[in-house]
């Protein structure tokens, strides 16, 4: 279900915006708006959409729209032209129009927003930060109790409950905003820069702790960040904005290995295309590997020494390595690669990280095998794979 939709939305700061929208409707560009009506286009005819439970990430350069057009989400800032619709309930609210009372509704219920600089109040205490949206939505004293002790402990914060910002961390200020932002069960989470401003092995954390929560909790996150590598690990779709425009919205594996234009191009140049691409991207098909004597044994490396033998419907029935059968596992999450017992090959579905493909074959010395959820060959992901990967 989608949650969020952006209908061809301009945002335009400066004296006369209608103005600009003419000038915009007549082709000109930005600057030349800018140079001859002092209006600023931060954001034109944006349009995508965010479905229920997905974090989306928007990114770009400063200055490039993307703080401007989350805040479109919640009427900090009010699109000039277009329409920002939200899912509240069985109905599709449009922020660009709504009157206050559908606004009021939408930031009480529906959106919470967790800002770069926290955004705590320093006379109160971290039990109260936390509590405040509630309080404003008028939920009773003891209501708020439970549920402030339930976002702290999930934030593993609840020792803390009495002190005040003052005396935390950079890092554990940032989660109390988190806290407070869960406390109103928002359906919608905002988040505009929220680990920036920390330390990288804080920032890292944090992003790992979100990804957990995200885990349970479900939420529709949209997520600001200039930061690639972070919006590759935490960006189900990542939207990348250049001088106010969408160039371009997918997978972290759209955009590392189809770049829509030079900009992104120059995003992804100098990063590592394993942090985005899952095995599917560049595993060779079973189609594609060799048979031995013309059989139903697939050889699964370039040396012919990893063999998989498969039934006449394409179902995994054996690997052998040098002749030696191999027991087989199937990956977990949670899985100790250190401790996988020797003689045992990992099986792997084509949604599997690469990164993990890599320090499989680097743990075992062999080939990672996908298979779909009926244990049916796919193709295979090995160091002939992995180099292509590296060094495409």
């Amino acid at each position: 279900m989608t949650a969020i939709r952006f209908e061809n939305v301009d945002v335009i700061f400066g004296p006369s915006p209608d103005h600009a929208i003419e000038m915009i409707n007549q082709g000109h560009g930005k600057d030349d708006i800018f140079s001859k009506t002092q209006n600023i286009v931060a954001v034109h005819d944006a349009s995508f959409s965010i479905e229920t439970g997905e974090i989306c990430v928007l990114m770009g350069l400063s200055g490039s729209g993307k703080s401007t057009l989350l805040r479109c989400l919640n009427g900090l800032v009010k699109a000039t032209r277009g329409n920002v619709f939200v899912r509240h309930g069985l109905k599709d609210i449009n922020v660009a129009t709504c009157d206050r009372k559908e606004l009021h509704l939408l930031r009480t219920e529906c959106i919470s927003m967790v800002f770069q600089q926290f955004a705590l109040m320093p006379w109160r205490t971290i039990r109260e930060n936390v509590s405040y949206g509630l309080e404003v939505a008028g939920v009773s004293k003891k209501e708020r109790g439970q549920i402030v002790e339930e976002k702290l402990s999930m934030v593993q914060l609840s020792e803390w409950a009495d002190q005040y910002p003052s005396d935390l961390s950079g890092g554990m200020q940032q989660r109390v905003g988190l806290a407070r932002a869960l406390a109103t069960d928002a359906e919608i989470l905002l988040m505009d820069e929220p680990f920036s401003a920390l330390d990288p092995l804080i920032r890292d954390h944090l992003q790992d702790e979100l990804l957990h929560l995200q885990s349970n909790l479900k939420k529709t996150i949209v997520f600001v960040s200039h930061d690639l590598d972070e919006a590759l690990k935490l960006g189900s779709r990542i939207a990348i904005m250049e001088s106010g425009n969408l160039v371009q919205v997918g997978t972290p594996e759209d955009i590392v290995s189809q770049p829509a234009n030079e900009y992104v191009k120059k995003f992804v140049a100098s990063m590592n295309p394993l942090k985005a691409l899952r095995c599917a991207a560049l595993m060779r098909f079973v189609e594609e590997l060799p048979s031995v004597n013309g059989s139903s044994i697939k050889a699964l490396d370039k040396d012919k020494r990893c063999l998989c033998h498969l039934s006449e419907k394409g179902d995994l029935q054996q690997i052998t390595t040098d002749g030696s059968p191999l027991e087989t596992i199937s990956f977990q999450e949670d899985m100790d690669i250190n401790t996988i017992p020797r003689h045992t090959i990992v099986l792997a579905g084509r949604n599997t990280p690469m990164r993990v493909a890599v320090e499989m074959n680097y743990a075992t010395g062999l080939p990672m095998p996908i298979v779909d959820h009926e244990n049916h060959l796919l193709g295979v992901v090995g160091a002939q794979e992995i180099f292509r990967g590296i060094l495409a």
